[in-house]
This record gives C-alpha cells, sequence and structure tokens, in this order.
C-alpha cells in the first residue's frame, strides 16, 4: 500500500457522505437528526446538500493533491475539533440520532489513514 492510496481512502469518505448529503438531504435529515429537531423545507435541505458539496470539494482535493508527511500529520490534527462535534451532537446536546454517529466513523476512518498514510509517507521518502 502506498500513501496515495490512504489520500484515495480518504477521499472516499468524503465522496461517499458528501454524496449522500448533497443528492439526498431529506433522507440524511431523517435518518441522522433526532425527531424533534427535523425540518423539511428548501432551506435546510439546501443547506444539507451545500454541506455535501463542500465535502465533494474537500475530497476532489484529498483525491488529487500530493500529500506527504506534513499533509497526513496537519489533515490528521485539524480532524480533532470533529471528535468533540461528534460527542456533543450525540451526548452533548442530542441533535444527531445514533445513526449520527456515522459521521465519527467516516473521521475514525479518515483519521487512521492519516496515521497510516503518514506512516508510509516517511517511508516513501515524500514531503
Amino acid at each position: 500500500m502506498k500513501a496515495l492510496h490512504c489520500q484515495w481512502a480518504i477521499a472516499a469518505v468524503f465522496f461517499i457522505l458528501g454524496g449522500w448529503c448533497l443528492l439526498l438531504p431529506g433522507h440524511v435529515i431523517d435518518t441522522v437528526v433526532l425527531p424533534e429537531f427535523r425540518e423539511h423545507n428548501r432551506l435546510i435541505h439546501l443547506f444539507v446538500a451545500c454541506f455535501g458539496a463542500q465535502a465533494l470539494l474537500s475530497g476532489t482535493f484529498a483525491c488529487f493533491g500530493r500529500w506527504g508527511e506534513r499533509q497526513f500529520l496537519i489533515y490528521f490534527t485539524l480532524l480533532l475539533p470533529f471528535f468533540a462535534f461528534n460527542f456533543w451532537t450525540v451526548y452533548g446536546m442530542p441533535i444527531f440520532a445514533s445513526f449520527g454517529l456515522i459521521d465519527l466513523a467516516g473521521n475514525l476512518a479518515m483519521a487512521a489513514l492519516c496515521v497510516a498514510g503518514w506512516r508510509l509517507a516517511r517511508q516513501e521518502g515524500a514531503d
């Protein structure tokens, strides 16, 4: 496995979850948001779809950029606040149903891929 494969796997997380938000915002709302916070109107659907479009953009950068040790380390570090967000929105001030932890799963996968990519990039001497 190469560091580039880790990048592509990180991009896949963005493409899968971002594509879901972009193409099926109502389904995302019904699946992830607790019933008492669910709203279905054009604006909310637009916001969820825009969130998905941003994720697709991030996935594109992850897929086509050239990451070395530094980039994997920086990305890993920037993921850390998202774990607090995941905890807060499921347990602290619950807005997301337990299926909202799919975001946590994606973040954990990307964090693990950052560690693997960092190690591989170190071995490959890329930075």
